[in-house]
Order: structure tokens, then C-alpha cells, then sequence
């Protein structure tokens, strides 16, 4: 379409499309900084649309078409988004505060700085997605499809991870202090640098993940897998490892000092080290 439109205009297109039983056509509307909040958006067409920063507070757009939009530092606070489409579309320095994405497609979509704050992530697939530097705090992740996501530099600390397939995901520099983690996938991870400080990873699958430089102090690593996993420099003081399984582990620089070492199968040559703390 690339046209510009007012608000106005928008809503009798609606309007009609909704009395024929259609889908509105936005495609590729240029409308930077339009005031549509709390429009009625559901079931409209804005793919490849230009949008930054377009105020879209309390819109209502589920199950409409966004993927490929511009939707820089757009506002969607509150607005639903349920089961939208978004792959690859633009939402960095986003504020989406409160939004509900429930079961939104979020594929391939730049999220990068974006304002996640108590927002429904549930069942959300962000499948190679970029959040990096988000903020999620009290964000709901329930069910959120995340393999290979990128979390680097995110702000997750408390959040529930519980049992999420997180493999291959780009977790380095993340805060995820206090975080649940437990039963969690995160064979692969690049969780580099990250504060996991308090968090639980109970019978959590670590295998062949980057925790090199990581802070584990205090951490609850009860029958995690750590198989092969790159702990160089990871702060491990106080942390509980029992029953964990490290074989094969890079533990070299480690701080060990303090942790629950009971029923831990270390790699080789490393029983004399553990001795010492």
C-alpha cells in the first residue's frame, strides 16, 4: 500500500472489513508516529507496515499480521497482542510494558532493548529472536518456545524458566540472579559472564554450555548435567552441587570454595583439587 493514513481513515477500513467479514489491508503503510492507541486493530493486515514509534497503547491487535513491521520504539503498552503474527518484525527500544503476547509469533523479530515489564509472554515462540537488553522483569514466560534466542544482556532476575527448552540460546551477561531454572534445557547455552547468583537450576541439562566467567554463588545445581561444560573463572562458592554430574567439565579457575560437593561426579584428576577447598 505504502500510503500515509489518518487515524480516522483507519478505523472506517476497519470498520468495513469487519462488516464484510475480511481482513483489513494495511500492508505496508507508512505511518510513523500515528496516535492509534486503543484501536480496534484485530485481524488486520500491517504487514511490512512503518510504524516507529506509533503510539499503540491498549491497542487491540490480536491475531493480526505485523510480521516484517517497523515498529521502533513504538509504544504497545497493554496493547493485546495474542497470537499475533510478528516474525521479524523491528520492535527494538519497544515499550511493551503489560502487553499480552500470549501465543504471539515472534520468530526471527529484533526486540533488542525493547520494555518487557510485566509483560504475557505465554507460549510466545521466539525462535531465534533477538532480546538482548530487554528488561523482563515479572514478565511471564510460561511456555515460551526459545531455542537459540538471544538473551544476551537481559534483565531476567526472578524469573520462572522452569523446564523451557533454552538450547543454543544466548544467555551471556544476563542477569538471571534468583531465577527458576529448574529442569530447564540449556544443552549448549552460552551463559558466559551471565549472574545466576541464587538461581535454581535443579536437574537442570548444562551440557556443553559456556559458563565460563559466570557468578553461580549460591546457586542450586542439584543432579544438574554439566557434562563437557566450560566453567573457567565461574564463581561456584556456596553453590550446591550435589549429585551433579561434571564429567568431562572444564573447571579450570573455578571457585569452588565452600560448595556442597556431595555425591558430585567430577571430571578426572579433579578429586585432589576438590580436596583442597
Amino acid at each position: 500500500m505504502e500510503t500515509e493514513l489518518t487515524r480516522k481513515q483507519i478505523e472506517q477500513l476497519m470498520v468495513s472489513a469487519l462488516e464484510t467479514n475480511e481482513r483489513a489491508f494495511l500492508r505496508e503503510v507508512n505511518l510513523p508516529g500515528i496516535d492509534l492507541s486503543k484501536a480496534d486493530l484485530h485481524l488486520a493486515d500491517l504487514s511490512k507496515a512503518y510504524l516507529p514509534q506509533a503510539n499503540l497503547s491498549g491497542a487491540d491487535l490480536h491475531l493480526a499480521n505485523l510480521s516484517g513491521a517497523n515498529l521502533i520504539e513504538a509504544i504497545l503498552s497493554q496493547a493485546i497482542l495474542c497470537e499475533t503474527e510478528l516474525r521479524k518484525a523491528d520492535l527494538s527500544k519497544a515499550n511493551l510494558q503489560k502487553a499480552n503476547l500470549e501465543g504471539a509469533d515472534l520468530r526471527g523479530a529484533n526486540l533488542r532493548g525493547a520494555d518487557l515489564r510485566g509483560a504475557n509472554l505465554q507460549e510466545v515462540d521466539l525462535r531465534n529472536a533477538n532480546l538482548s537488553e530487554t528488561d523482563l522483569s515479572g514478565a511471564n514466560l510460561r511456555s515460551i518456545i526459545a531455542r537459540g534466542v538471544n538473551l544476551s544482556k537481559a534483565n531476567l532476575q526472578k524469573i520462572n524458566l522452569s523446564r523451557i527448552d533454552l538450547s543454543e540460546a544466548n544467555l551471556s551477561q544476563a542477569n538471571l540472579a534468583g531465577a527458576n531454572l529448574s529442569r530447564a534445557n540449556l544443552h549448549r547455552a552460552d551463559l558466559s559472564e551471565a549472574n545466576l547468583t541464587g538461581a535454581s537450576l535443579l536437574g537442570a541439562d548444562l551440557g556443553e554450555a559456556n559458563l565460563t566467567g559466570a557468578n553461580l554463588q549460591h546457586a542450586n545445581l542439584t543432579d544438574s548435567n554439566l557434562h563437557k561444560a566450560g566453567l573457567s573463572g565461574a564463581n561456584l562458592s556456596e553453590a550446591n552441587l550435589t549429585k551433579a554430574n561434571l564429567t568431562e567439565a572444564d573447571p579450570s579457575w573455578a571457585n569452588l570454595s565452600l560448595a556442597n560437593l556431595e555425591g558430585t561426579t567430577m571430571p578426572a584428576g579433579w578429586q585432589e583439587v576438590v580436596e583442597s577447598y
